[in-house]
């Protein structure tokens, strides 16, 4: 089996397991996905270990699991992909499973796990990036009213929460990209401020 009939297999498997919103779901994974790339190919990263773990970086978050207590969906989604790696016999190195456990385990600020290969700190940032910008806009509205949230929820979430993120990227490409996109959060937040 070569790298893209992997990536193919791997890319059913997500769209199998996950949402369709695009919220958190397959459309977050995909954007996700694509920033890894962007990042990835300017850093040299290794980049079919990076695609795989951007592809199932989100999977526990539709399971059961996931609504255990204590449980974060990192956690939850890195057993997900070894499991599946494992069951499916691909023919992987024991230090680029671990790569991939890594990677997905640590992509989530609270899980409190620091990334620390470089694809690990790419979907680290790229996750984070999702959440800037027109995009992360919508899905910070989008979650919050799916939640039952109102816009004093919006904004709270924004100040205690959205506007941290450029603080905890790890690489100067990320925080490069993550300005351009707080920009766009700045002049919805100062407008929104200013009318209501």
């Amino acid at each position: 089996m070569n790298e893209e009939e992997i990536i193919n297999n791997i890319r059913r498997f997500v769209q199998n397991s996950t949402d369709s919103n695009k919220i958190h779901g397959f459309g977050h994974t995909e954007r996700v996905y694509n920033m890894c790339i962007y990042i990835g190919h300017k850093l040299q990263a290794n980049l079919f270990l990076l695609r795989i773990a951007a592809l199932l970086h989100d999977t526990g978050r539709y399971t059961e699991n996931f609504n255990q207590k204590n449980k974060n969906h990192a956690e939850v989604s890195a057993e997900i992909a070894l499991k599946y790696i494992n069951t499916s016999n691909f023919p992987f190195q024991k230090s680029d499973i671990e790569n991939i456990y890594h990677s997905i385990q640590s992509h989530s600020f609270s899980n409190k796990i620091t990334p620390k290969t470089l694809e690990a700190k790419i979907l680290s940032d790229a996750d984070k990036l999702d959440a800037l910008g027109a995009i992360g806009l919508y899905r910070t509205i989008g979650f919050t009213i799916k939640n039952n949230g109102n816009l004093h929820d919006v904004i709270n979430h924004l100040e205690n929460k959205i506007f941290k993120l450029r603080e905890m990227l790890f690489l100067d490409i990320s925080k490069k990209i993550a300005q351009k996109r707080l920009e766009i959060l700045n002049l919805f937040y100062k407008e929104i401020k200013s009318e209501i």
